[in-house]
């Protein structure tokens, strides 16, 4: 004869945040809005103050809410910043003087920024040395890190790989490298950009992503490894992406042919 187990109760912060999930997606709270203080939470719903910590824990972790240091937690709201992947290299953009990160940025109502960590002659990732046709075993490509913002929020990692023989020398080894930024400057080498390869995929980050990008626990990346061709179909430049995934979107629209 067997015996039943009684099913499993589910802990009370997560009916806790799942009351308040509900309450977010249903507008009865709003975008921006307070959450009730975390006494508040624990007299409201008849648990300990640690169980609504907790529930609130659970909700950011599920990119809902945010913490502002010394005034509360608060509604996000439900924004991505959209990588334009088949427009932002295109040349008509070129007349804004703006870069593609800078563009897409400004027309989506957010105020970019970014930050150059440095530029050094490395040897390069294989999966880099493979797509630029640089040697994997010598110091044959420069390394531009860069860390961008938009509203002073970090939404991404760019690491960007160019060839050390044509990069050494130019701009391309300072912060600013002028107008059109390093396209302009590799298209007065002879590189005019004319097809892209993006090579998209999903992981979660290793610990120094989810520093630099102030990531919650669970919350994943999305990392594009681009490629550059020129007017020759010869690999120029390569840089990978790396977006949090709770506040990017990737949109392509492509002829069929």
């Amino acid at each position: 004869m067997t015996s039943s187990e009684p099913p499993t109760q589910q802990p009370a912060s997560r009916r806790i945040a799942e009351e308040l999930r509900r309450q977010i997606h249903a507008g009865e709270i709003a975008t921006g809005e307070k959450l009730p203080s975390e006494r508040a939470l624990a007299e409201q719903y008849g648990a300990a103050r640690n169980t609504a910590r907790e529930a609130v824990r659970l909700l950011a972790e599920q990119g809902l809410v945010t913490a502002k240091h010394g005034r509360g937690v608060f509604v996000r709201e439900p924004q991505r910043l959209f990588r334009f992947g088949s427009d932002r290299y295109s040349i008509k953009n070129r007349e804004t003087g703006l870069t593609p990160f800078r563009l897409e940025a400004k027309r989506q109502g957010k105020e970019p920024r970014i930050e150059v960590l440095y530029i050094e002659r490395e040897v390069p990732p294989l999966d880099v040395a493979e797509r630029l046709g640089v040697p994997a075993d010598e110091q044959s490509v420069v390394h531009r890190e860069n860390h961008y913002f938009a509203d002073d929020e970090p939404v991404q990692i760019v690491s960007t790989y160019l060839r050390w023989d044509e990069a050494r020398d130019t701009l391309l080894m300072q912060a600013k490298t002028g107008k059109d930024g390093i396209y302009g400057r590799l298209e007065e080498l002879g590189h005019t950009m004319t097809r892209v390869r993006d090579e998209i995929s999903a992981r979660m980050p290793t610990p120094e992503e989810a520093g630099i990008l102030h990531l919650v626990p669970g919350v994943p990346i999305l990392e594009v490894l681009h490629t550059s061709l020129d007017q020759n179909l010869k690999p120029f430049e390569v840089s990978r992406y790396v977006h949090r995934a709770d506040q990017t979107g990737l949109l392509y629209e492509l002829p069929v042919e």
